[in-house]
C-alpha cells in the first residue's frame, strides 16, 4: 500500500485562458477502487493524463508507483495487427500467459487475442485490453470509461471484473458501475476538489444533505444581513438627525436648551456613530461566513421539450421483421415483433451486433423515402412507420460533428439563441462557445446533438445510446425532462438506472 500525493497542482491547456486544475492538493490511496465524478468538462481525463505525465503542469505528483492508461491508443495499422502483437507495444514487461490469466476471468475466448484487433466486438475490445491492463503488478491503474457501446452482458462483466480487483480510479457515469465497484470517490466539484470513503450513493446522499444545509445556512445569513442592514440605515439616519441639532436653536423655542448641551448631543452622536459601525462589522462577518456556501452546489437546471402530437396511436410497428445486409449470409435478427404507440419509451435491448442501430437505421429509411436498402440492408416481414412522421434523431457517433456552433446551428436550421439557452442549461460554458465542436470533450458533444434533438419538435424521438460520455448530472436532468413531458421515444442505452426510471417497455433484439 503507497499513497499518490497531489499538491498544488495548476494546470491550463495552451491558448486556454482558465485554468483546468488551480493549486488543487488531494491525496490517494493505491489500493483503493477509486471513482472519478465530475461534470463534462471538468478536468477528468485530463487528470490521468497529467498522473501519465503527458502535460506540463505546476505544482507535483508524488508517489513510489507507476501508472497506466485504459484504453490503449489503436491506429488503423493496429486494428488489422493481432491483440497478442499489440500486448508488446501496451505493455511490454508482461507475458501472454499473464493476460491469458486476466481473460479467463473476464469470461474470454483465448482465441480473441490471435484474430485481427479490428475484428473484435466493443465488448472484446475493451476486455483484451483490461486483461492486459491488469496482467502487471504493483501498479495504479487510470480506466476512462470502459463501458461506454458496450451491451448489458459485457458491461455486467466487466463490473463483476472490476469488484474483484483493487488499485485504480475509475472514470464512468454509469451509476450502477461506480455503485458496485468503488469504495472511495474522488470529486471534481465547481470550485473544489474532494475525497471521501464510500461509492457514488453513499456520496451523492452526503451530497444532497450537505447542499441542503448549505442553501438554509445560506438563507438565514440573507435574512440576518438584510436586518443588520435595516438596523445600521435607521441608527446612522438618528445619528445623522441628531447631529444636526447641535448648531442653530433658538433660546425663545428651546428654553431648557444652552450652548453647553451641543458636548451632549455630541457623546450621543459619537455613541451612534459607533452602533453603525458595529452593524457594519456584523454585515462584513455574516458576508464572510456566506461566501463560499453555494461554491460547489450542483443544480439540476429544468429542460423543456415540446413534442409534436401524431393523430394516430401506433408510429412504428414490425411483424415478422427479419433484418440482415444484402453482402451477408445471414439475418442479423429475425421473426421482430414490437409496436412504438404514442406516449410510449421503448428500449431496444440486446448484445452488440444484435441490430439494434441497424433497426433504427431501418426506420429512419422508411421515413426518408429512401427504402430499407439505402444503407445495404436487406429485409423480410413487415416494418411501417406512420406517414408523415416527424423524427427527432440523436445518432450514437459524433465523429461528424465541426466547425462553430454557429455553422452547426445554420446547417440543421436551429434557433441558435435557443439552441446555446439549452446548451447552457446543460452545463456547457459560455466559453466552449467561441470553440469549435472538435476541441470538445465526447461528453461535450453529445450535448450539442441532445440540444439539437431537444429544440426540434418531433412526434417521435429516436436517440441511440444519447448518455454515451454524459455525466451524471446530465443523466439525472434527461431523465427529469422525459417524466415531465412524456415524449414518444425509442431508445438504444445500456444504463440499467436510466431504463429503470424512464422505459415504458423495452424490446430485447437477438
Amino acid at each position: 500500500m503507497a499513497q499518490i500525493q497531489v499538491t498544488g497542482l495548476t494546470f491550463a491547456y495552451d491558448g486556454s485562458a482558465d485554468d483546468i486544475f488551480s493549486d488543487a492538493t488531494f491525496c490517494l490511496d493505491t489500493d483503493w477502487k477509486l471513482g472519478l465524478i465530475g461534470r463534462n468538462g471538468k478536468g477528468k481525463t485530463t487528470l490521468l493524463n497529467l498522473f501519465m505525465g503527458k502535460y506540463e503542469y505546476q505544482g507535483s505528483i508524488s508517489g513510489n508507483t507507476r501508472f497506466d492508461y485504459f484504453p490503449y491508443r489503436t491506429s488503423e495499422t493496429d486494428l488489422k495487427r493481432n491483440a497478442a502483437d499489440l500486448i508488446e507495444e501496451w505493455k511490454p514487461q508482461i507475458e501472454q500467459w499473464q493476460v491469458l490469466i486476466q481473460m479467463n476471468a473476464l469470461k474470454m475466448d483465448p482465441e480473441c487475442l490471435y484474430r485481427p484487433f479490428g475484428t473484435l466486438s466493443f465488448g472484446e475490445k475493451t476486455r483484451v485490453m483490461l486483461a492486459v491492463l491488469f496482467a502487471a503488478e504493483n501498479e495504479f491503474l487510470l480506466i476512462d470509461e470502459p463501458t461506454n457501446h458496450l451491451d448489458a452482458v459485457a458491461r455486467d462483466i466487466v463490473k463483476d471484473y472490476l469488484t474483484s480487483k483493487k488499485g485504480f480510479i475509475l472514470v464512468s457515469h454509469d451509476r450502477d458501475l461506480m455503485d458496485s465497484v468503488c469504495d472511495h470517490v474522488l470529486v471534481l466539484n465547481r470550485a473544489s476538489i474532494e475525497v471521501q470513503s464510500g461509492n457514488f450513493s453513499s456520496w451523492w446522499e452526503n451530497k444532497e444533505r450537505k447542499d441542503s444545509f448549505q442553501q438554509a445556512e445560506n438563507e438565514k445569513h440573507l435574512k440576518e444581513i438584510g436586518k443588520l442592514k435595516a438596523a445600521a440605515d435607521r441608527s446612522s439616519r438618528w445619528a445623522d438627525k441628531n447631529e444636526g441639532t447641535k448648531i442653530g436653536f433658538d433660546p425663545t423655542k428651546e428654553h431648557e436648551r444652552n450652548i453647553s448641551t451641543r458636548a451632549y448631543i455630541g457623546a450621543k452622536t459619537k455613541k451612534m456613530q459607533a452602533r453603525v459601525k458595529s452593524y457594519e462589522n456584523r454585515i462584513d462577518r455574516e458576508i464572510e461566513e456566506k461566501e463560499g456556501l453555494l461554491k460547489d452546489i450542483e443544480t439540476i437546471r429544468e429542460l423543456k421539450l415540446e413534442p409534436l402530437k401524431y393523430h394516430k396511436e401506433r408510429l412504428v410497428e414490425a411483424n415478422e421483421l427479419s433484418l440482415g445486409y444484402v453482402d451477408a449470409a445471414n439475418e442479423i435478427f429475425s421473426g421482430l415483433r414490437f409496436c412504438v404507440k404514442r406516449g410510449d419509451r421503448v428500449v431496444l435491448t440486446g448484445e452488440n451486433g444484435c441490430g439494434k442501430s441497424s433497426l433504427i437505421k431501418a426506420i429512419l429509411n422508411i421515413r426518408d423515402n429512401t427504402g430499407i436498402e439505402a444503407d445495404g440492408l436487406r429485409s423480410s416481414g413487415r416494418l411501417e412507420v406512420a406517414s408523415n412522421l416527424v423524427i427527432s434523431y440523436v445518432s450514437q457517433d459524433t465523429s461528424f460533428l465541426s466547425g462553430s456552433l454557429g455553422k452547426y446551428c445554420e446547417c440543421n436550421g436551429l434557433d441558435e439563441s435557443l439552441f446555446f439557452a439549452v446548451l447552457r442549461r446543460l452545463d456547457l460554458g459560455r466559453e466552449q462557445f467561441f470553440k469549435n465542436i472538435e476541441e470538445y470533450s465526447e461528453g461535450q458533444k453529445k450535448k450539442v446533438l441532445i440540444a439539437a434533438s431537444l429544440i426540434t419538435p418531433a412526434h417521435l424521438y429516436i436517440w441511440d445510446e444519447p448518455l454515451n460520455y454524459i455525466d451524471v448530472f446530465s443523466r439525472m436532468q434527461i431523465e427529469k425532462l422525459i417524466l415531465q413531458y412524456e415524449p414518444t421515444m425509442l431508445l438504444v442505452e445500456h444504463d440499467v438506472r436510466f431504463q429503470e426510471k424512464v422505459a415504458t417497455d423495452t424490446v430485447r433484439l437477438g
